[in-house]
């Protein structure tokens, strides 16, 4: 890998097509974010995007670089064999292209897939009964929540087809003893998806630090109401023009 700085990747602006390009921006701005929620876990974890058109090529993080300097032009193409399609410096993390790889391939929707090793969403995930129905957020995510047993570091190709099965068509997944992943059609919706499934977590986390012997549960009436009105998912459109504005103002250079 280079030297590994910022400074020796050369701009792809005008360089690329205009979808490459937003996709790469919002691509870059959703690693930008995971840092500055303190989700990171230094290099490692992974988001990616498809990028338009019938081609299955999609976007991920050059593997050694972290989340809060990554750029939009830093970001390596890939194909679903793993190769790398443009000139970079760098190369890619093996389990991400794993997980990654096996997603995009199964679901046209999932344009954005995020994946995570938060303190709280793994710490969920180690537990039997996963996310119980202790908060309004948590009623919300189970609704789009699905669970993939742990394998192993996610070297093994034919995980794919498990991790594929397992997750259907939800939008979210608890990964066992693992972490969190989330899926949207744009960058906006796989951000709020992680970010109600990651404060579902914390809250339980921090919950049930009272024991579980002293936490309410919402009544069954209260859920399946929840479920009902999370019908349309939870969209995130309308938060993610702050999210950037947000970005601009604390940790900005991702769009270059």
């Amino acid at each position: 890998m280079a030297d590994g700085s910022i400074s020796s990747v050369s701009s792809l602006k005008g360089k690329v097509s205009a979808e490459e390009w937003q996709a790469r921006v919002d691509l870059a701005a959703l690693y930008r974010l995971v840092a500055l929620y303190g989700w990171d876990d230094a290099i490692y974890t992974h988001i990616s995007a498809r990028l338009p058109g019938p081609d299955h090529q999609f976007l991920i993080n050059p593997y050694g670089m972290y989340f809060g300097e990554m750029t939009a032009s830093a970001l390596v193409k890939i194909d679903l064999d793993g190769n790398i399609l443009q000139e970079t410096p760098y190369f890619i993390n093996p389990a991400g292209f794993t997980i990654h790889s096996a997603i995009h391939a199964a679901r046209e929707d999932a344009h954005f897939v995020m994946h995570l090793h938060t303190d709280q969403g793994v710490a969920v995930a180690a537990q039997k009964d996963g996310l119980l129905p202790l908060s309004q957020h948590a009623l919300i995510v189970r609704t789009m929540l699905a669970y993939h047993d742990y394998e192993g570091i996610a070297l093994n190709l034919d995980e794919r087809e498990r991790l594929v099965a397992d997750i259907g068509d939800k939008k979210m997944m608890l990964l066992r003893n693992h972490g969190t992943l989330t899926v949207g059609e744009t960058a906006a919706e796989c951000w709020i998806n992680m970010f109600y499934l990651e404060r579902a977590c914390k809250q339980q986390v921090m919950a049930l630090s009272a024991g579980r012997e002293n936490v309410l549960l919402a009544p069954q009436a209260a859920q399946d109401e929840v479920k009902a009105q999370m019908s349309r998912g939870l969209g995130g459109g309308l938060a993610w023009p702050g999210a950037l504005r947000l970005l601009d103002r604390s940790l900005p250079g991702y769009d270059v």
